[in-house]
């Protein structure tokens, strides 16, 4: 085991395993029972000001 297969074995691997976060984090904003907390969070910004 080498240097150069640690390095290859993280540039082809590391890809896939950041595309597959990608994706989860990707699901995880368009997952439809999410939607009504990132709509509570996204106002929550107005009605702070308004109190004011």
């Amino acid at each position: 085991m080498t240097h150069d297969f640690f390095v290859m074995l993280s540039k082809s691997w590391g890809l896939f395993y950041l595309i597959f976060l990608f994706g989860i984090a990707v699901a995880y904003a368009l997952w439809p029972a999410n939607k009504e907390k990132f709509d509570r969070a996204a106002k929550s910004i107005f009605h702070d000001q308004d109190e004011k």
